[in-house]
């Protein structure tokens, strides 16, 4: 009960080291123990939701061939437009939620029932202690076997340890499955009030940034505010700022190779050198090209020259 208590967390404090030595072993024996409980925990909510998911897969399935829109003789896997469809099916976080919902309700009833008799706790207690102790808050007000003798004290123990160690599994994948609902229902509200906000966002924006200089063609100031309006109440917020033109000193240090290459280039060829192309490129179907394409175009000429 007490290695239970221990490494399944609930921490209720009614049983602990009294020596120095007893206290110095459960540091390592809880620090050993504890992660493996925590190992045992993540691979019964893999395995968990791994047997969830494929039982709901299989009655989706089922729904299909009986509406029609799957063939009888088909399997999860083959070639088919529907079966390819069906194959990254995946059921729904609410479902799940729902199943451990139940298990978990399951679990503690059948607890609940079988501490009522033997604690005699009403069963509204026992439900109570379930949650505290599954949940491993671990208040320690109920504690169970906690008196001197029991009837069928070995099988109690026994059905004490599973239904703690089930129980705490089930809530712990239940948590799990709770907080992915949370944080769906926070990107939701965010996602609301970032439709609402975004449009006076957008104008502030614009308004800050009303003198940018627009690369490309030349526009007047009447043109270009006029085409800025209309992208910002677009759909395309997100391109707002892609004709925004950097300054010339970013250009240069993020362009020094291609800069050098293109001087290069023109250098040669205002003094009647042009470059020559090298028999390998021309054989390959490589060209010149400037800056970055001409260094691509060089390593795949290089690359098929060596292959």
């Amino acid at each position: 009960f007490f290695s239970t208590v221990l490494f399944c967390l609930p921490g209720f404090g009614m049983t602990t080291p009294a020596t120095v030595g007893g206290k110095i072993f459960l540091i390592f024996y809880g620090l050993i123990g504890c992660a493996g409980t925590i190992l045992f925990f993540n691979l019964f909510l893999e395995r968990l939701i791994t047997v969830i998911a494929y039982i709901m897969k299989s009655c989706h399935e089922r729904q299909l061939r009986r509406k029609g829109a799957l063939p009888h003789n088909s399997r999860w896997g083959s070639g088919t437009s529907e079966v390819d469809s069906l194959a990254g099916w995946k059921p729904s976080v609410y479902y799940v939620m729902l199943i451990l919902c139940v298990a978990s309700l399951i679990i503690s009833c059948c607890a609940s029932a079988m501490y009522t008799p033997i604690e005699g706790w009403s069963y509204f207690d026992s439900l109570y202690f379930c949650f505290v102790a599954f949940s491993t808050i671990g208040f320690g007000d109920l504690v169970s076997s906690q008196n001197i003798k029991y009837e069928s004290q070995g099988l109690y123990r026994f059905g004490n340890f599973v239904f703690i160690l089930m129980g705490v599994c089930c809530i712990y994948s239940l948590f799990n499955v709770i907080s992915i609902v949370i944080k769906q229902s926070i990107n939701w509200i965010l996602k609301k009030l970032d439709c609402r906000c975004c449009h006076k966002c957008q104008r502030k924006l614009f308004r800050s940034r009303r003198n940018v200089v627009m690369p490309g063609n030349v526009r007047s100031r009447r043109n270009i505010s006029i085409e800025t309006d209309v992208v910002n109440e677009s759909d395309t917020d997100g391109r707002r700022l892609s004709g925004e033109m950097i300054s010339m000193k970013d250009f240069l240090a993020s362009n020094k190779v291609s800069l050098a290459i293109m001087q290069k280039q023109l250098s040669e060829t205002a003094n009647g050198y042009p470059r020559q192309m090298s028999s390998n490129s021309k054989q390959n179907g490589f060209s010149g090209g400037v800056g970055a394409l001409a260094i691509m175009n060089n390593r795949l000429a290089e690359t098929s020259v060596d292959r």
